[in-house]
């Protein structure tokens, strides 16, 4: 399993995740929801987000199979969605809005849609299609510790960046996601294209 491990492919993978999961962007969002009064638990947000992801990881690919999708055709998809996300962290536009049922903050809006959300599990799978498994894997886990990190500290992380901060951060990885969503797509059209001409 070891063998597959990559350094370069797992920063790549880290940054990915961490611009796309984008928990410094949701700082102001988890101190909002505190002086509401309603509860948010590090712990629980962040082994829920975890457990989500990874059975996502895992069983997303059952799911595709179960549908006669390939993996290159959802990473062109998964491409678009992060195309998306990044246009709404440069632009300060909101494309997808949350308007789900349950209001119990530790679960929504933290764990989905903010942190195990459509746009985490769509990049999973996008990676899958560049990355060894092992790389991706100990970069989510990296990206989870960074998670229970900011959420336990939230106040101090924000006392510390300062709005500015965390606008500019915000603004840093939407271009990088952009950049990543861009390559993401070329790399899978031409093997999608390939594919057609056989």
């Amino acid at each position: 399993m070891f063998t597959n491990f990559n350094f370069q492919q797992m920063l790549s993978a880290f940054i990915v995740l961490f611009a796309v999961i984008d928990i410094l962007g949701s700082i102001p969002i988890i101190i909002s929801l505190k002086e509401k009064g309603k509860g948010v638990n590090a712990t629980k947000a962040t082994l829920i987000s975890l457990a989500l992801l990874l059975g996502f990881f895992y069983a997303g690919d059952m799911m595709l199979k179960l549908f006669h999708v390939d993996i290159e055709s959802f990473a062109v998809a998964g491409s678009l969605i992060i195309f998306l996300m990044a246009l709404e962290m440069i632009l300060d536009v909101e494309i997808f809005k949350n308007q789900g049922p349950i209001k119990e903050a530790t679960l929504v809006p933290l764990v989905f849609p903010l942190l195990a959300g459509a746009g985490a599990f769509t990049t999973l799978l996008s990676l899958r299609a560049e990355y060894f498994s092992i790389n991706i894997i100990i970069a989510l886990l990296l990206n989870m510790v960074f998670v229970f990190f900011v959420v336990s500290m939230t106040g101090r992380i924000e006392r510390f960046l300062g709005k500015g901060g965390i606008y500019l951060s915000r603004k840093f990885f939407g271009i990088i996601l952009l950049a990543i969503a861009v390559r993401l797509f070329t790399s899978n059209i031409t093997l999608l294209i390939d594919g057609l001409q056989r």
